[in-house]
């Protein structure tokens, strides 16, 4: 076998290592002992299994499949480590309990190589909960290293591009994905015990509407014509509402041609719902119950941490409108305000910044920003939005000026998004042209009108309640995460090249 050059350090240089993985590999082809030639194995148990059944287990033969993570020959003896999707398990292999040749053929597998192990459980003088091995069998070849405990992939830009051996190296990664999985499973399962319909709407569209944002563009050549990848759900769900849809929602991606953050990622997991002959506060209800649903499900209490705070699901969630917020963290009354003017000239008393086509709700929206966002810790509702940032969304009858909206805020985070849904399709159709207007005015994330969506709530919608909700922004707060990257398993990246 080629004899492995050192570096400085005196460890192989990677290049030479893979060298020799390569031989060993070609070595085995020549024997007519391909690992890759094998199509399946039977896995019986896996290592939390044995571990959490160990006596009931113990002195029975197991078959387990993993990755070799560490080994340690020692002549007739040999120990390793095996991992799969539960966990590690150490192996205990002899040479007089073995083929000697499977024996002799085993200690030369290498860290990282996929091992199919048939043995039995035991437990070692140590105390060590093992399996006996018996058979090995070399399933596939790693060709390449895995990192020495992560050396190597502590670049965390480096982590978020190799998920795979991120997943390898640190479990912890991996029980976020799990938990995420069961965060949307049991999101399913809520809202199933609601009646609530799943469905699924396209992601290519015309008219990319339902949000502020600017869109991705792309084009379709069969049909010689410029398309959009959605920004949102909206547009399509409402239209099933139409249609006689009661309880409908989706979970699915959209994507939006913004920056990134620790908190964006253009490309991103959403949820809305619509429910007919319901109004913003039936949303209000249904996501207080939600949130402290899945926080029981998912993490065993209502009681939360993040970053170190504690969250308290569990209470009755508060209500603040947006003028009562802006009015107690800013020290603002935007209610005895009557004019975009005077708007603008409190804007500039307090150094905020704004365009000048902004209006007196754009600036109320901009305070907001500025000095209550990050006020919100415990899960509050900010209510009744400006009427001019919400074109999508139902007057309140007692002051037209404001809608009913609300935006939940947890841990200075909005989570979701909600109104009594606008079905009058003559003042919809007033809204859109606003946005139309806006959109020449040089706002690249404005809405378009959409004929279509117009003739549909023509035809009559009935009441609604709708809601949007940020999936990966929700794992994040359940699984006390510090950057949507850690919860998108293959987050947007640049290019390297």
């Amino acid at each position: 076998m080629a004899k492995e050059k050192q570096n400085q350090g005196g460890e192989p240089k990677v290049s030479d290592v893979i060298k020799v993985r390569r031989d060993k590999l070609a070595a085995l082809q020549a024997a007519g002992q391909d690992p890759f030639t094998l199509t399946k194995y039977n896995v019986t148990h896996h290592a939390a299994e044995i571990r959490e059944q160990f006596e009931a287990l113990e002195g029975q033969t197991v078959s387990v499949a993993g990755r070799l993570m560490s080994k340690r020959p020692m002549g007739k003896v040999s120990f390793f480590d095996i991992q799969d999707v539960s966990g590690r398990i150490q192996l205990y292999a002899r040479k007089d309990e073995m083929d000697e040749a499977e024996y002799l053929a085993f200690r030369k597998d290498d860290i990282g190589d996929i091992v199919g192990i048939e043995g039995v459980v035991y437990q070692t003088e140590r105390g060590e909960k093992s399996i006996r091995v018996h058979h090995a069998t070399l399933l596939a070849k790693s060709l390449h290293p895995l990192p020495e405990k992560f050396h190597g992939l502590t670049n965390t830009e480096l982590r978020y591009r190799q998920r795979y051996v991120d997943l390898i190296m640190n479990p912890e990664v991996k029980d976020t994905f799990v938990k995420r999985s069961k965060i949307i499973r049991e999101i399913r399962n809520f809202l199933a015990q609601r009646d609530f319909m799943e469905v699924e709407t396209p992601t290519l569209v015309n008219n990319a509407g339902g949000a502020a944002a600017r869109p991705f563009v792309t084009h379709y050549n069969a049909l010689d014509v410029d398309i959009k990848l959605r920004i949102s759900l909206e547009l399509y769900l409402k239209r099933l509402i139409v249609g006689g849809l009661e309880r409908v929602y989706e979970i699915g991606r959209v994507y939006r041609n913004e920056g990134m953050d620790p908190r964006h990622n253009p490309e991103f997991t959403l949820m809305e719902l619509y429910q007919a002959y319901t109004d913003y506060n039936g949303m209000m209800e249904l996501t207080e119950s939600m949130f402290r649903y899945l926080a029981e499900q998912v993490c065993g209490s209502t009681t939360i941490t993040y970053a170190g705070t504690e969250i308290d699901l569990g209470k009755p969630f508060v209500r603040m409108t947006m003028n009562e917020a802006v009015r107690k963290y800013a020290g603002v009354d935007f209610d005895q305000v009557s004019t975009d003017e005077e708007a603008k000239a409190i804007a500039d008393a307090h150094d905020i910044a704004y365009e000048p086509r902004h209006t007196k709700g754009d600036i109320i929206n901009l305070f907001f920003e500025e000095y209550c966002e990050k006020e919100l810790i415990q899960p509050t509702f900010i209510m009744d939005h400006p009427l001019s940032i919400s074109p999508l969304t139902k007057k309140k009858p007692d002051d037209p000026e404001k809608v009913e909206r609300f935006e939940l805020f947890i841990n200075t985070w909005e989570m979701c998004n909600a109104y009594s849904e606008l079905n009058d399709p003559i003042d919809q159709r007033a809204r859109f042209a606003q946005q139309d207007a806006n959109a020449a005015a040089g706002d690249d994330e404005a809405e378009h009108t959409d004929e279509d969506f117009l003739h549909a709530l023509e035809l009559g919608m009935p009441p609604t309640g709708g809601i949007g909700y940020g999936i990966d922004r929700l794992v994040m707060l359940l699984t006390d995460s510090a950057s949507i990257r850690d919860v998108l398993l293959f987050p947007t990246m640049k290019p390297l090249d």
